[in-house]
């Protein structure tokens, strides 16, 4: 169910969001990436697997992903379908992170999801460190909090955000029929590689071959990678990649028409400038 509108957030929401905050900052920083997706994968399992509930674009690259995933996101509402967005950093507030129809949720939304799914977090960094390993890191456990919103919601589609690089991302493990590369530059050399060819080939593990349709557990409809222009080194390599995904190639020029106010700024109109053929005709019909 969709949470109504309401007003300001009272005192003690803030002070529970707050606390919240405070307890996943003592885990596992986000700047730091482990080359697994172990954890993740045990929690939306213990979860009922949420991220299977709705198609997702996803969206990586090192410029302009965040905007990117935005205008997405403003397009298919324009287009009237129930959204949610994931995106990092926040700017001001932890909800920014999680928005459903182009809002970002309450804080009362955001501290029920967190107790929701705490008890099953608590399972798997226990098992992790039994094993040896961390316990799940900061940006896992808000991935998976992103996840269980856009299944409560019910959203339509999902638009999510690659955190930092992608094959070892979090978000990595949704199967998604749109993967969307921006132009991608030297970033995170000490997690992603110490050069272009490197760092895209991180960036390329979100072109995966479509398993499954989100909707029905059937087959599903061919993977599409859209790709920005990019550097030649960094391009042989997502090629290669979208090759062995067995993904058709889209390009196209997205340009910003105009702009409206927004809550907090500015915001891109929901029309986009485009080279090739047009959205929503090349995507897959499980994400139109």
């Amino acid at each position: 169910m969709s949470e109504p509108l309401s007003s300001e957030p009272s005192p003690d929401e803030i002070a529970a969001l707050l606390q919240i905050e405070y307890l996943l900052d003592q885990r596992w920083p986000e700047t730091k990436i482990e080359p697994s997706t172990d954890r993740i994968v045990a929690l939306m399992e213990l979860l009922g697997s949420p991220q299977r509930a709705y198609p997702c674009i996803h969206v990586a690259g090192t410029n302009g992903k965040t905007s990117v995933t935005r205008m997405i996101d403003a397009l298919l509402t324009a287009l009237h379908r129930r959204t949610g967005r994931t995106t990092s950093p926040h700017l001001q507030s932890a909800v920014e992170r999680i928005a459903i129809d182009g809002q970002p949720i309450s804080p009362a939304k955001y501290v029920e999801i967190y107790s929701e799914i705490e008890p099953f977090v608590e399972l798997v960094d226990k098992q992790s460190q039994e094993q040896g390993g961390p316990a799940m890191s900061k940006f896992e456990v808000l991935v998976a909090m992103a996840f269980v919103a856009f299944a409560d919601a019910p959203v339509d589609i999902a638009v999510v955000e690659v955190g930092l690089g992608g094959r070892w991302d979090a978000t990595n493990i949704i199967d998604a029929p749109v993967a969307v590369v921006t132009p991608i530059g030297i970033d995170h050399v000490e997690f992603l590689g110490p050069d272009l060819a490197s760092i895209a080939n991180e960036k390329a593990g979100i072109i995966k071959r479509h398993k499954l349709d989100a909707m029905t557990g059937e087959a599903g409809a061919d993977t599409v990678a859209v790709i920005a222009q990019q550097q030649p080194e960094a391009m042989e390599v997502l090629l290669r990649q979208t090759v062995e995904a067995d993904a058709a190639r889209r390009t196209r020029g997205f340009g910003v028409r105009g702009v409206v106010p927004a809550g907090g700024g500015r915001r891109p109109a929901p029309g986009i400038a485009r080279s090739g053929r047009g959205v929503p005709g090349d995507l897959p019909a499980a994400a139109r």
